[in-house]
């Protein structure tokens, strides 16, 4: 059976996966490996003054050698004493150049075998002496040195020959030392950073990162949000962000489906509603034509109750549609589109809509779509005005600009109502309105490839901007 690697096996083991992908792990990770290798890159120069003191301290030996020798008779010792200083001084042999004249002070004991590699200590800068000192650790075995230094005065230099494995062994046991060091220095500042990260920053990142999952699991009903910190850092504005961010998106769902349960109940009593509205309006045409003169007077207003409950319902239905239906596109008149929706939302008053559109206008458009927009776009006019209790009430649609414009001369548009202007039950601007008049025109005027929009309002009236596909500028 082959053995699997020891980090498939631990990656095998339970929680050792998440254990490698967390923030924390990946955090204590790279500040360890940061501060070992700033230790490896401190550790270069220092292997570098090591290499060079231990080279210089058997210069030294080799100067005092030399002149130790200089009161001896010819220079010459015999070779017990030649043999005792090489020894004292961890040297093979010592020559000395002076006046171009070489000497052979100190002779080795025995004939000197091996790799023979020179190094000259004179003049070295910080990129070689490194670089010597790394190359120190690949020696090969029984490697000799023979190594040139100053003298013991500006006319001299001398030559000496070590061996080079007592420097390679002075080298190997102090990158031990200082890998031993550099660990427990590692790991103590590792700890202490990672510390303090995992205080400022990943148990922040942490409770955000929860609060994400669980927010994205269930954003309607999950009640533990995430509080706000004072922090002004970026974290401490994620996490405020983050926290505005859930309570909008969790008020947004809970009204969604308070909006979906009510167009539920409202789709479920609809239908009884409207036949028990068109059964009383049944009963109130029979009382229109009652000679009593209390039931005269009351009639009217019971017959413009029902209608708006009637219409309440419907324009509620409408709007609880996913979608308008696709537009069915045919040639159609503009100006016979624009007077019958006036004449429909205006309940056949014959009151006139002055029209500024000429009649050969033809354009490619739904009709049916059309005129839902223009009569909803009357009939808030119209409501208006009279809820306004003008004098010379007026209602325009002119062809301007490429764009039809409704423009009536009531009192305007409250200023809630223009914040509010296509969102259903909201921008109703005027009494007992629901707003889903606008929104549905809106929304069919998209569906045509147009635009409906608010042009100007104000106490000299309010206009609207219906532009449309075909329409001439």
């Amino acid at each position: 059976m082959t053995e699997r690697p020891l980090a498939s096996l631990i990656s095998r083991l339970p929680g050792a996966r998440r254990l490698t992908e967390s923030l924390s792990a990946r955090l204590f990770a790279l500040t360890l490996g940061v501060i070992l290798v700033t230790e490896f890159l401190i550790f270069i120069p220092s292997a570098a003054g090591l290499r060079t003191q231990w080279l210089e301290e058997r210069a030294a030996a080799a100067r005092i050698a030399s002149l130790a020798l200089e009161a001896a008779p010819m220079r010459e010792v015999s070779d017990e004493l030649a043999a005792s200083l090489l020894k004292r001084a961890e040297l093979l042999a010592v020559a000395e150049t002076e006046d171009d004249m070489r000497f052979q002070l100190l002779a080795p004991a025995a004939p000197i075998e091996g790799p023979v590699r020179s190094i000259d200590l004179r003049g070295t800068n910080m990129m070689g002496r490194s670089m010597g000192a790394m190359s120190e650790f690949f020696a090969p075995p029984g490697e000799i040195l023979v190594v040139t230094a100053e003298g013991a005065d500006e006319t001299r230099v001398i030559d000496f020959v070590v061996p080079q494995a007592p420097l390679k062994a002075a080298l190997v046991a102090f990158a031990w030392r200082v890998t031993g060091l550099s660990l427990i220095i590692g790991l103590v500042a590792a700890i202490l950073i990672y510390a303090v990260l995992d205080v400022l920053v990943v148990r922040p990142m942490k409770r955000v990162t929860v609060s994400v999952e669980q927010f994205s699991r269930d954003p309607g009903s999950w009640t533990r949000r995430l509080s706000p910190t004072p922090r002004r850092d970026e974290i401490g504005r994620a996490q405020n962000a983050l926290a505005g961010m859930e309570e909008v998106v969790a008020d947004a769902f809970r009204q969604k489906a308070h909006l979906a349960e009510l167009g539920s109940a409202v789709a479920k009593i609809n239908h009884d509603l409207r036949n028990s509205l068109a059964s009383a309006q049944l009963v109130s045409d029979v009382l229109a034509k009652s000679e009593d003169p209390r039931v005269t007077r009351a009639a009217p207003r019971l017959e413009r109750a029902l209608e708006r409950a009637i219409e309440l319902a419907t324009a509620t239905l409408d709007y609880g549609k996913a979608a308008p239906r696709a537009p069915k596109l045919q040639t159609v008149r503009l100006r016979s589109v624009i007077v019958e929706a006036a004449d429909e939302a205006l309940n056949g008053s014959g009151a006139l809509v002055p029209l500024a559109i000429p009649e050969e206008v033809r354009i490619e458009t739904d009709p049916e779509h059309l005129h839902r927009i223009a009569a909803n776009l009357i009939r808030n006019a119209a409501e208006a005005l009279g809820q306004s209790g003008r004098r010379d009430p007026q209602i325009h649609v002119t062809l301007t600009g490429g764009a039809l414009v409704f423009r009536d001369n009531g009192p305007g548009l409250p200023e809630k109502a223009q914040e509010n202007l296509f969102r259903p039950f909201a921008g109703a601007g005027r009494t007992n309105g629901t707003g889903l008049g606008l929104v549905i025109a809106h929304e069919l005027a998209v569906a045509l490839g147009g635009e409906l929009s608010l042009m100007e309002t104000g106490e000299q009236g309010t206009a609207f901007r219906l532009t449309l596909p075909g329409l001439p500028a």
